[in-house]
């Protein structure tokens, strides 16, 4: 008889935050996939729990995976979790889970803490319709191409970053949106929780004389619903005739009249030089 996956929610910070459900699994499952064996351990140690452990993320998921879910095939069950909050999300445990599937294996639900959901919570930001949106790529072109794609979206968006990189990451959505309201929420549930209400600019601003500490959330307001609508194509071409008078190419007067009409840059393109071609003949 086949095993059962368990998907456990652990704390994001608190540690009196683990429910009393995600005890009792974890501490009768016979192992514990977990992201970071030591992470983990330090959890159960702290509930006087004791089961083996195997470690499970990025760079070893395929190979790990697979002893995993055999492990669980031969009647074993299991515990998976990250180091913090809802495995299989924007974490390596989406594969099992849907490895498992695959496989006909049984997924359990035990949910806890989500720093996606915790976070809008406490924003103070419109939560009604919102887009996770992760972490942005480390690449340069993937970040750009991101952050390009979510600018007419006019849902509150949510991002994760590391304080590193959170500086990098305000001056590029700056750059790529202008200024827009944002909550940065930092170390939830942690002694030094904290929530700043502020917008894109005053951000780069604080953090360029305040070095970042601790994990955040990026609760960033959508764009403006006027914003979104897409302008009428004519309007658009006399915007990018504009563009060229000021010595503009074709191409680049096309590109940024489609960022501020929300018009398609080809669309915008073909018309303008086949206008062009006619005022020739």
């Amino acid at each position: 008889m086949r095993g059962t996956l368990y998907v456990v929610g652990t704390p994001i910070g608190n540690l009196g935050d683990l429910s009393p459900r995600a005890v009792e699994i974890l501490g009768s499952v016979d192992f514990i996939a977990a992201e970071d064996t030591r992470v983990t351990l330090k959890l159960l140690t702290h509930f006087g729990i004791k089961k083996p452990l195997i470690s499970y993320f990025e760079h070893n998921k395929r190979e790990r995976g697979e002893i995993v879910l055999a492990r669980i095939e031969s009647g074993e069950n299991c515990a998976l979790v990250s180091d913090a909050g809802m495995p299989a999300i924007s974490d390596p445990g989406e594969m099992l889970v849907r490895q498992a599937h695959e496989r006909g294996i049984l997924v359990v639900a035990v949910p806890g803490p989500s720093a996606v959901v915790t976070a809008l919570a406490v924003s103070g930001m419109p939560t009604g319709r919102f887009t996770f949106e992760g972490f942005l790529s480390v690449n340069k072109k993937s970040r750009r191409e991101h952050l390009d794609e979510v600018r007419n979206e006019h849902r509150t968006m949510v991002f994760y970053e590391a304080p590193h990189k959170l500086l990098t990451t305000l001056q590029d959505m700056l750059t790529a949106w202008g200024d827009r309201r944002l909550a940065l929420v930092r170390e939830l549930t942690k002694i030094h929780e904290e929530v700043r209400r502020t917008t894109l600019s005053e951000a780069v601003q604080y953090y360029t004389a305040n070095t970042p500490r601790g994990e955040f959330v990026l609760v960033i307001a959508g764009a403006a619903q006027e914003k979104v609508q897409a302008d009428s194509l004519e309007n658009a071409l006399l915007l990018a005739r504009s563009f060229i008078k000021s010595g503009d190419s074709a191409s680049t007067a096309a590109k940024k009249a489609a960022a501020e009409t929300g018009r398609k840059k080809n669309e915008i393109y073909k018309a303008l030089t086949q206008n062009i071609c006619e005022n020739d003949q």
